[in-house]
């Protein structure tokens, strides 16, 4: 595959995906820290948690659903958060999984659950926890600056940071690299255009 027309997205050292790989793919899973947000975590006096999401990425997750493929969550840390974010972004309960601190085992469950087949799975990650995930994933991915393994095990690496609109790079990726009209019919139907 030619990555030349995706200025947004570089190769990481699984090399590229190909257009098949990706027009499998039935759901794709996002790490929270470091993807969906930049990383940081802010702690009040009180207790509270607060972290820094994008709505650039929030727009990325739901064209990528509006495109036919599903998305999901999975963390290794517990939010209240999160489970927020994820109603925002149309991203039911049932996949949402946080406390994941040992996160391939729950990605197993969760693809049992759903009856997703290891090829039909996409996953993007950012540090060593996220690791075993990336090296099992079908397709895999990364933000830029992630750790060098997680970059070494990816297939494509965006040029974005977590929480700074690499979600959202790597959905639109994904929609128009399958070449079949996905990204065409989400922003249609994103955009309420018949």
């Amino acid at each position: 595959m030619d990555l030349t027309s995706f200025t947004h997205i570089r190769l990481g050292g699984r090399g590229a995906p190909s257009i098949e790989a990706l027009r499998a793919l039935k759901l794709v899973l996002f790490d929270v820290d470091g993807v969906m947000t930049d990383g940081r975590i802010v702690l009040t006096d009180m207790g509270m948690q607060a972290k820094f999401f994008d709505v650039r990425d929030g727009a990325g997750v739901n064209l990528l659903q509006l495109g036919g493929i599903m998305a999901g969550l999975v963390t290794g840390r517990k939010s209240s958060v999160v489970d927020v974010r994820a109603k925002e972004i149309k991203v039911p309960p049932e996949r949402v999984r946080q406390g994941a601190t040992v996160k391939l085992p729950v990605v197993k469950q969760l693809l049992a659950e759903l009856n997703i087949e290891r090829h039909e799975f996409g996953f993007m990650g950012d540090d060593l926890i996220d690791l075993p995930v990336i090296q099992y994933a079908a397709f895999a991915c990364c933000p830029a600056e992630s750790y060098v393994e997680v970059e070494a095990a990816s297939h494509v690496v965006s040029v974005k940071r977590g929480g700074r609109g690499a979600v959202r790079t790597i959905c639109e990726f994904i929609l128009k690299a399958r070449d079949d009209g996905s990204w065409q019919r989400a922003v249609n139907s994103y955009l309420g255009v018949a």
